[in-house]
């Protein structure tokens, strides 16, 4: 997949281009579902599939205190060139690209620099200044310019509605399972291991690898989960805790992920944790004696859990 990353690196229209376009943070099961019509049509006229997003997510600029992000955009990235997309462009969102009108986005984006030959969207889709740029809009422009309009209607699982808003919702519901099924995938945080208060290892008996939430993070159910964690190219079952540490009174909010059967160093090195299943809210014990006797239980079950 070839990376654009501002609007400028287009030197040239793309060859039949078939695009869409959102935000698809989560690039959740409906994402892919769009994906997948974008690379079958630009296919079927030897053209190239095409992806437009913008970073950041345009809330985290317009919107008082932002949005919590379901994936980083590297993970978004990572994801989308799974799909078999051709090119993905990254548009820089700004105030100032944000009051770019409808009209001017199709004419000077879609059809002069990319050189649009069929636009698919979701059912819901809107955009530019105002979000003027609704489903009917997009048909006339069209007509107007000669590609057609492909509407990709809702994504159900279960019954249920596959949304970044409803995925949102499970995840600060601890609820694994049900957002794995919106997801198709495990939801996942990752990040660099950062030096903690080395308590896990010399106090409780339980090494932990600490990861820090951003401000833009959605962070899960306070809690301890059963884990996979995927470090320096393996992968290993874990336990993770996400909270304040409240047997020793912290208040910095952090993630710490004990590896079962792991003993390397990995300070300032990169993990992927994926969340497999809530197993218990966060509690303050007595001390360091209780809390590592529930590690222990935490520890049998979850191993129970990944065996199963």
């Amino acid at each position: 997949m070839k990376i654009l990353r501002k609007i400028e690196d287009i030197n040239r229209p793309l060859t039949n281009g078939c695009v869409t376009i959102g935000n698809f943070d989560g690039v959740h099961l409906g994402h892919q579902q769009l994906f997948a019509a974008v690379v079958e049509k630009a296919r079927a006229i030897n053209g190239t599939s095409v992806v437009i997003t913008f970073d950041p997510h345009p809330l985290q600029i317009l919107l008082p205190g932002g949005i919590k992000l379901i994936s980083t955009y590297q993970q978004k990235e990572e994801l989308i060139g799974l799909s078999g997309i051709d090119v993905l462009l990254v548009i820089p969102f700004t105030k100032e690209f944000a009051k770019t009108t409808a009209e001017n986005f199709v004419a000077d984006l879609l059809v002069k620099k990319i050189g649009v030959k069929e636009l698919v969207v979701g059912y819901d889709y809107a955009f530019g200044k105002g979000r003027s740029g609704n489903i009917d809009f997009l048909k006339q422009q069209g007509k107007l310019y000669n590609f057609p309009v492909t509407v990709v209607q809702a994504c159900y699982s279960n019954n249920q509605l596959i949304s970044s808003t409803k995925i949102r919702e499970l995840v600060k519901e601890g609820q694994m399972a049900a957002a794995r099924e919106l997801l198709g995938r495990c939801y996942q945080i990752r990040g660099t291991v950062r030096m903690g208060k080395q308590r896990g290892g010399k106090v409780i008996g339980f090494p932990t690898a600490n990861l820090k939430f951003n401000d833009e993070d959605l962070v899960p159910k306070h809690g301890v989960y059963v884990t996979q964690v995927f470090c320096e190219g393996h992968q290993y079952g874990g336990i993770l805790n996400i909270g304040y540490n409240p047997t020793f009174g912290e208040e910095q909010l952090v993630a710490e992920t004990h590896i079962f059967d792991f003993n390397e160093d990995i300070y300032g090195k990169p993990i992927k944790v994926n969340l497999l299943k809530f197993l218990r809210s966060e509690k303050k014990f007595s001390g360091p004696k209780e809390l590592a006797e529930q590690i222990g239980k935490d520890v049998m079950l979850a191993k129970k859990i990944l065996a199963e």
